[in-house]
């Protein structure tokens, strides 16, 4: 199953090994500039900062995810690739992590800092929130100006999403639902007569994950 991070979100966390610092900047992105775009924020942010090590996993439409690396500085393979592996086990997609380190001047060696950039990695994703996207289809229902308040209401009380509404001599509702032909009956029980709901193609809707 697909999870991401909300839309906008964005988190910064601090942890501490034998007094080096390492900041994570954890952020929703839908594509990879958006990505490099964090990146180059973090670099602005601690511009006195030697390494500013990252991963990426960005979802494609009907291809594989991008997936980016980079140890900046760091020893091969010690800090980028670990990062992208702690990403990868979470299952949370189209999010970058940018880990800033600040030498506490004890050497770590290869293995703590595999450690220290996983757990920084970790530690941010612990406890954030995450959504579930799912594709709904979108339907129009044309409906009198005059019942068009009361249909709304009645609709989503019964959980259907409207999620746009045209008004003009009648208005036309815009619903997002999984499967128009299991509303038709609810639908009409609303409306109170014959509907017809034309295809409006489809829309993303992210779902809070509990």
């Amino acid at each position: 199953m697909t999870l991401w991070l909300p839309r906008g979100f964005s988190a910064d966390t601090e942890t501490e090994v034998k007094r080096s610092r390492f900041l994570t900047r954890l952020a929703r992105v839908d594509d990879e500039e958006a990505a490099r775009a964090v990146v180059a924020d973090v670099r602005s942010t601690y511009p006195d900062a030697r390494h500013h090590c990252l991963a990426f996993i960005v979802d494609v439409p009907d291809a594989q995810p991008v997936e980016r690396s980079s140890d900046d500085g760091e020893p091969a393979g010690t800090a980028g690739m670990p990062m992208l592996e702690v990403l990868r086990g979470s299952g949370v997609s189209n999010v970058v992590a940018v880990v800033t380190r600040y030498f506490g001047g004890v050497l770590l060696g290869t293995g703590g800092l595999v450690r220290a950039y996983s757990d920084a990695v970790a530690t941010a994703l612990a406890g954030v929130p995450r959504v579930r996207p799912e594709v709904r289809q979108l339907v129009g229902l044309e409906v009198p100006a005059a019942d068009a308040g009361r249909i709304q209401g009645a609709l989503m009380a019964r959980g259907v999403d409207v999620v746009d509404a045209s008004w003009a001599s009648t208005v036309v509702l815009t619903l997002a639902v999984p499967d128009p032909d299991l509303i038709v009956g609810l639908v009409r029980e609303v409306v109170q007569s014959g509907v017809e709901l034309v295809p409006l193609g489809t829309e993303i809707v992210e779902v809070p994950v509990r």
